[in-house]
């Protein structure tokens, strides 16, 4: 059974229809590479996936479970929402930190305030808290940012916050890590940072979703590529066959021009 199963999701703006139809499949530990160019819809394709956005028309099923269906979303609750949105971590291109909060608030932020719905909070707070601090901890440790957690976002470069927002993403341990372009706003450096730590997660078999640019990295690393351009799938396969020999005329070109 594939972890991730999503049909037909549209999504209109006004008079634009940036999403038409998309439907693809993930098996777990898969990293999926989404390309395209500047307005192909693979940023709200991700932030649909995350409940940012919803869709007008579709389903997503995540282990066999349906988590949005565009019949019956309105009757969601939004503590129900929240529930769904769990499956996914969500890394955005531009971290968004919060920065009155250190590298360790920001990653427990979620935790804490997700464990007060939990039944039990009141006794058992003392022991959640400990255990939510715990993992975050051992993330920072694993993002190379030991004797960073009690910094605000300000005493960290870009790639230092992204990988705050990497940890934070994690700490929910969801089923699906999805990256929006995680490294269009750093220089060549810091991406190789963020870049080591994507292809660490890749080594030990992390589902993923990259909306990427970064065509070695995704020839690399990906397990499969899809191709989106005005809001459609062209083209979907195993990288080799996407990156070295696409099938489709636009997916030729998408690639020849951004070798120039």
């Amino acid at each position: 059974m594939a972890i991730l199963d999503v049909k037909d999701i549209r999504k209109r703006f006004g008079s634009t229809e940036v999403l038409k139809g998309i439907s693809f499949s993930l098996e777990r530990g898969q990293v999926l590479s989404l390309i395209g160019s500047s307005g192909s819809g693979k940023t709200t394709l991700l932030r649909c996936l995350n409940f940012l956005e919803t869709p007008d028309t579709g389903s997503v099923a995540v282990n066999g479970e349906v988590i949005f269906d565009a019949a019956e979303h309105a009757a969601l609750k939004e503590a129900e929402i929240r529930r769904r949105r769990l499956h996914f971590g969500l890394v955005f291109q531009s971290f968004n930190l919060f920065p009155q909060y250190t590298a360790l608030e920001n990653v427990t932020l979620a935790g804490r305030l997700l464990m007060k719905e939990e039944p039990d909070y009141r006794t058992r707070k003392k022991e959640l808290t400990a255990q939510l601090e715990e993992r975050a901890r051992a993330l920072l440790v694993r993002m190379g940012l030991a004797d960073r957690m009690e910094n605000y976002p300000h005493q960290l470069s870009g790639g230092q916050q992204q990988r705050v927002a990497i940890a934070r993403a994690m700490a929910l341990q969801p089923d699906i890590l999805c990256f929006d372009e995680p490294t269009s706003a750093l220089d060549p450096e810091l991406t190789h940072e963020v870049l080591r730590v994507l292809r660490s997660l890749a080594e030990e078999h992390t589902t993923m979703i990259i909306v990427t640019h970064e065509m070695a990295f995704a020839r690399d690393v990906s397990s499969r590529v899809i191709f989106m351009d005005d809001g459609q799938v062209v083209e979907d396969g195993p990288p080799e066959q996407v990156l070295g020999a696409p099938v489709q005329e636009r997916t030729r070109r998408f690639l020849e021009s951004y070798r120039q």
